[in-house]
């Protein structure tokens, strides 16, 4: 028995899909159980990650679960609760390092990292860095203007598609030897800010045009969304990103044998959200 937690989000959701199709046994948490539709196979459960106690009945019986981060989560107390009703094994969503080093955000996976740690149970960590679904806060200026606001134009990064996060997480939750294993993961190439907004527009078929932000700017739309201290993170990644070269990290290949998709492929299977 699996347990996936944020199993309605866009990796949660294609993680019941990759096991399901495996013939796993499959329970997804969610706190609206009588409002999701799941692959054949996968039984909705009530719970809120927020909230221990709600999450305990979620645990028994699971072998290995799946943990997404949420904010504010009391994750030892969440920990506990699993291992007293028997999982033998975590897989943990994390990140990677940024540019311009451990922000609040990495911190916060890093102390995420250490309690599942102490727990005792068996760990592997999933770390990605930025994901290619970052850029869908981009759709609606392209739908209405052609036009991408944004701040930091050379900033490098090699982003993610969130099916290649989930489809790491599928395989080692189906694997008991992937039990202490860490992916670090990326996509296939760094790629500037301007060089996804062209990339888009390649896959549109008409051209799009960056319109630069200062900052200030961008953190004054990033708080409207985040809180401040993560505005402010979001921030010195791209700031320290600019005029380097993203790194290309391995772990898609490591878990799956298969390259990680390419921005191309990521922006055609969304392109319908851009028109």
């Amino acid at each position: 028995m699996i347990l996936v937690t944020g199993a309605t989000g866009r990796i949660g959701g294609r993680v019941v899909h990759e096991l399901t199709a495996a013939g796993a046994t499959v329970r997804a948490l969610t706190r609206r159980p009588g409002e999701v539709q799941l692959p054949g196979g996968a039984v909705a459960m009530l719970g809120d990650l927020r909230v221990a106690a709600s999450v305990e009945p979620a645990f028994e019986g699971v072998d290995v679960a799946y943990l997404f981060p949420v904010p504010g989560w009391p994750v030892a107390d969440l920990l506990a609760l699993a291992r007293k009703a028997g999982v033998r094994r975590i897989v943990l969503l994390s990140s990677a390092t940024l540019p311009g080093g451990p922000s609040l955000i990495e911190r916060q996976h890093h102390t995420n990292e250490d309690a599942v740690r102490a727990s005792g149970m068996l760990c592997t960590f999933v770390r990605p860095t930025a994901f290619m679904a970052n850029d869908l806060s981009w759709a609606p200026s392209i739908r209405a203007e052609d036009t991408v606001y944004n701040a930091f134009p050379d900033a490098s990064l090699a982003p993610v598609d969130e099916h290649d996060i989930a489809a790491v997480v599928a395989a080692a939750l189906l694997d008991d030897d992937r039990a202490g294993h860490t992916y670090e993961l990326s996509g296939p190439e760094p790629l500037t800010t301007v060089e996804r907004v062209e990339i888009l527009g390649e896959v549109l078929g008409r051209p799009l045009r960056f319109a630069e932000l200062s900052p200030e700017e961008l953190r004054t739309a990033l708080v409207a969304h985040h809180p401040p201290a993560v505005a402010d993170a979001m921030i010195g990644v791209l700031a320290a990103a600019t005029g380097t070269t993203a790194p290309i990290l391995p772990g898609v290949h490591q878990a799956t044998g298969g390259p990680p998709n390419t921005y191309a492929e990521w922006a055609g299977r969304h392109a319908d959200r851009f028109r």
